[in-house]
């Protein structure tokens, strides 16, 4: 969805996967780590530097 510009459904997929990666992994684990990185860059591709941070 990302390569395609189609922020809202990456963002509804990423939102997802950052929660269950909380849940199962933790909030320090590397690869959550990367997943909120993810929603950030979607956000700031979207001008939602707020919500990025």
């Amino acid at each position: 969805f990302w390569n395609q510009g189609r922020w809202e459904e990456a963002e509804k997929l990423e939102v997802q996967v950052v929660e269950t990666r909380k849940t199962k992994l933790g909030v320090d684990h590397p690869d959550t780590l990367a997943s909120m990185a993810n929603l950030a860059s979607t956000f700031s591709e979207q001008g939602r530097w707020k919500e990025a941070e």
